[in-house]
């Protein structure tokens, strides 16, 4: 809070950025436990242990290049690199998903001797029914809220993760930092 202050913030913004502190922490630390997709995971009677569920999501953006520059096939190393993990962790993810029927290996179509990863009818499934419940407490989430609490709430959240992003990328507001 001194901080804030000493930077020019009022004694009440500073309250409402320490407030902000602790729900960003709280909001976090359910993400990094997993217990919001757990709990949708056991709503739904899925089999699937979170980090299997993990692996069908990380198929999923690597396929469609959320997070990436385009779209590709998935494979073991882009796996394994899209979850942050060493390539034999990611392969048993793999080879659970395969064994459960979430996702077939297949040749790569550039390179017979790649194998990419596929996923299923069953896991599209089961990744449209969860999508469908998050956006179902999404909704509960904001049902009292004004269509305009909804949008401004998104704009500046969105303005927060971009200065987020921006900040642990060592710009300044200007532009990329010149301290090279």
């Amino acid at each position: 809070m001194q901080i804030a202050q000493a930077q020019g913030r009022s004694p009440e913004a500073a309250e409402a950025l320490v407030q902000l502190d602790r729900a960003l922490f709280l909001w976090h630390r359910r993400l990094l436990k997993g217990e919001i997709q757990g709990r949708l995971l056991a709503e739904l009677g899925l089999d699937l242990e979170l980090t299997q569920f993990h692996g069908l999501t990380a198929i999923t953006r690597i396929q469609n290049g959320i997070g990436r520059d385009r779209g590709e096939p998935a494979t073991i190393g882009l796996l394994a690199e899209e979850m942050n993990l060493d390539p034999s962790r990611a392969s048993r993810i793999a080879a659970d998903l395969i064994a459960r029927g979430y996702v077939t290996r297949a040749a790569a179509q550039d390179d017979g001797r790649k194998s990419v990863l596929l996923l299923t009818d069953r896991a599209h499934e089961v990744l449209a029914r969860f999508r469908e419940l998050k956006w179902a407490k999404l909704m509960d989430i904001f049902a009292d809220w004004s269509d305009e609490d909804v949008a401004i709430f998104s704009r500046l959240f969105g303005r927060y993760a971009d200065g987020l992003g921006r900040v642990h990328r060592g710009e300044s507001r200007a532009g990329p930092s010149d301290s090279a």
